[in-house]
């Protein structure tokens, strides 16, 4: 990615916390946004005093002015690292992935906000795990360990040791440490995995605001124009096949990939969740609006 992008995010819910930050809190503090009078006695500290409310006062009582902090938030993205995702016409899903995380460094440094990383694939990767920090590099840290992660993923050696794992349970370890914290939580993948664990583990981040981002390529979106044979190989278990692309195959492709997407979107929107899908490079103005949209 040539030079550091920005997209902007916010939570559709106060968040709470006590380190200053750029998201409306729900404590007191430091802060532009009124919230309530109150008693000096109860909040000692006279340079918030209201003398015109305190003369108007019916118990005739010293009153100051709270205002509401706003605050910091813990930004957490667990990505998966399975085969699938080294999938791509132009290039692999992970280095798209790997842009939007870098991406997701600069704009959380620029809210004030830590952002921490935990992959999966079959199971949680701790080789992979970051733990949520602040400062300017954090992005550029995690997406270098991601783009690592996909050059190594399409080495001969890795490929031929690839056996079909569950991407569900593997979210789910990975979830389980982030289980009952607030923050904003980015799950990442192509969901191209059975679903049926997926709504268990949503309950887990039920406290957190959670956007799922589908990553998809192009190539797996319709089957090519050319040609009637293609040969295939499934990159979890590396098995190979070759297919007769004739227009019934066709119409089926573009059939179960518009039925992953309603099931995708339906599955997320029982928890109050709209997924934003990713296809082809990642574009920060997309993120922006939609996070607008959301807000709205």
């Amino acid at each position: 990615m040539n030079g550091a992008r920005e997209f902007h995010y916010r939570l559709p819910v106060r968040a709470s916390g006590v380190r200053p930050g750029s998201h409306p809190g729900t404590s007191f503090g430091p802060g532009q946004e009124f919230a309530m009078h109150a008693r000096l006695v109860d909040y000692p500290d006279p340079r918030r005093l209201d003398l015109r409310a305190s003369v108007q006062s019916v118990r005739s009582e010293w009153l100051v002015r709270l205002h509401l902090q706003r605050v910091a938030v813990p930004v957490h993205v667990l990505v998966d690292v399975s085969a699938s995702m080294c999938f791509g016409r132009s290039r692999p899903k992970l280095d798209v992935v790997a842009d939007f995380v870098e991406a997701l460094g600069f704009s959380a440094f620029r809210s004030g906000d830590r952002v921490g990383m935990a992959a999966f694939d079959d199971d949680e990767r701790d080789d992979l795990f970051v733990p949520a920090r602040y400062g300017r590099g954090a992005g550029e840290a995690v997406a270098a360990l991601l783009r690592g992660t996909a050059a190594r993923q399409a080495e001969p050696a890795a490929v031929a040791a690839r056996v079909r794992g569950d991407g569900a349970r593997g979210l789910a370890r990975a979830v389980s440490k982030l289980a009952g914290r607030q923050g904003l939580v980015f799950i990442v993948s192509d969901f191209h995995w059975p679903l049926d664990g997926l709504p268990a583990t949503l309950d887990m981040l039920v406290h957190a605001c959670v956007v799922p981002i589908v990553v998809w390529d192009e190539a797996e979106l319709a089957p090519p124009g050319d040609g009637a044979l293609l040969t295939v190989r499934d990159l979890e278990s590396g098995a190979k096949r070759t297919l007769w692309l004739s227009k019934r195959v066709r119409a089926q492709w573009r059939d179960a990939v518009a039925q992953r997407r309603r099931a995708l979107t339906d599955l997320f929107a029982k928890h109050a969740m709209k997924p934003f899908y990713l296809v082809g490079d990642f574009d920060p103005d997309q993120l922006s609006r939609y996070f607008l949209e959301q807000g709205a």
